[in-house]
């Protein structure tokens, strides 16, 4: 990518899209095409068509998708999986008959199956039945990846897929009946500190085991990939290492200041046992992560006293 490219970030206002920003602003890429929902419906076919026809992006970050945590995956699957499928259709079919040079599809490690050996490499997906609670998402990501590949076959293009771990980070969603695991522990632990309450409730035994990358490592090994990867295959995004659900709780606990208890929900659904990615090819490629996981947490309860409480 040229300095003066012009880039399309789909999803620029959500947590990997706002990251993908701050990066590449900072490194001097400034010809960014950004549009809101109300200015582009990524679900409307001929919207995104004449979009692509009208504004020739070269390079396309697809980091736009519907997410959300256990419960909500669980309680919109349809919603899932079509909103997932109708966003990477229009997108990836667009940016071919526009002739977009390189586009970055965006996938999850949820795409790789429940029983998983450990770490979690590239070759393992589709090799065993998903995890029932995110299945629909996770089968509109394989859909995903599978598409760029098609294409890349049959067209020649230069679509890579990338798998990120469990992330976090500014402008994550904090809302507890849809965030992920690391979002809503900070929100539960800060809310539970200022109400004075005596205990926290943590989803399910706390021993499922879970790795998490900070969203601006993710946002760079993104970029670092459009520059510098043009094969077929997947690539992991990971820091290699991983923490049980307990173990996270007691590190928010502690960033938060909270001096009660932690309790368990055993009511509640555990999710896959553990989830650790296999990030040797990415290693090898010569990228690694910089922002460790007490760092990052602290950083980003910053950011949510900052900006999430005046909201």
């Amino acid at each position: 990518m040229e300095k003066n490219s012009k880039i399309y970030i789909a999803g620029h206002n959500g947590l990997v899209g706002s990251a993908i920003i701050r990066n590449l602003k900072s490194n001097g890429f400034n010809n960014l095409v950004l549009k809101t929902h109300k200015e582009l419906d990524l679900l409307d076919w001929q919207e995104v068509k004449k979009f692509f026809e009208t504004e020739k992006p070269e390079y396309v970050f697809l980091a736009a998708a519907r997410v959300g945590g256990i419960l909500e995956n669980d309680t919109y699957p349809a919603d899932f999986i079509f909103q997932n499928l109708q966003i990477q259709n229009n997108i990836i079919h667009n940016a071919y008959l526009s002739g977009v040079k390189k586009l970055l599809f965006l996938g999850s490690s949820c795409i790789y199956p429940r029983e998983c050996p450990q770490p979690i490499k590239e070759e393992y997906l589709l090799t065993g039945p998903l995890e029932r609670t995110n299945e629909a998402y996770a089968v509109a990501k394989i859909s995903g990846i599978k598409m760029c590949q098609s294409y890349n076959k049959q067209y020649g293009t230069k679509y890579i897929s990338v798998m990120p771990t469990n992330l976090y980070g500014p402008n994550d969603n904090f809302d507890l009946n849809s965030s992920h695991v690391l979002p809503a522990l900070l929100r539960k632990f800060h809310e539970a500190k200022i109400n004075n309450q005596k205990e926290v409730l943590i989803w399910g035994t706390g021993s499922p085991k879970r790795e998490f990358l900070h969203v601006d490592d993710l946002a760079d090994a993104c970029i670092f990939l459009m520059e510098n990867y043009n094969e077929n295959e997947i690539v992991n995004i990971g820091t290699g290492q991983d923490i049980s659900i307990r173990e996270l709780a007691e590190a928010v606990k502690r960033i938060v200041g909270f001096e009660g208890e932690i309790k368990n929900d055993t009511s509640k659904p555990d999710g896959t046992p553990r989830k650790l990615l296999d990030v040797s090819k990415l290693h090898s490629l010569n990228w690694k992560h910089k922002i460790e996981l007490n760092q990052g947490i602290k950083d980003t309860y910053q950011w949510f006293l900052k900006n999430y409480e005046q909201s």
